[in-house]
């Protein structure tokens, strides 16, 4: 029981990673220093995307799951968790670079606005 409680958390925690590699320039907004973590995090994920790479917490949560008594799946958390959501089909090598590209694009987008956008008391 522990072990797949132990999986599921993991779940989360690399839930809560995929979303501050899309998201976490929004919050420069909040917290400017938030940059020079974001940035490495951002580059980590765009690069697992464009390289077929696994996350180390991929085997990690699999392990639990096994170690739990559960079966283990042989993709990655985005084929396993997320496109099942958004996609019916499988996750081919096309799809995962474009998800790079989201990475990136978003995240370009999002710091091209805070570096470009007037500040308070500018006309």
């Amino acid at each position: 029981m522990l072990y797949r409680v132990l999986a599921d958390v993991v779940v989360i925690l690399h839930l809560a990673f995929v979303m501050f590699v899309l998201f976490g320039g929004l919050l420069a907004l909040w917290k400017p220093r938030i940059v020079w973590l974001h940035l490495p995090v951002m580059a980590w994920g765009a690069a697992v995307e464009f390289t077929g790479w696994f996350c180390p917490l991929t085997p990690l949560e699999q392990w639990l799951r096994l170690q739990g008594g559960e079966s283990s799946y042989r993709s990655d958390f985005i084929e396993q968790y997320v496109l099942p959501v958004l996609y019916p089909a499988e996750l081919s090598r096309d799809l995962q670079l474009v998800l790079g590209m989201l990475v990136v694009i978003i995240n370009v987008a999002i710091y091209g606005w805070l570096l470009w956008r007037p500040r308070r008391g500018e006309v």
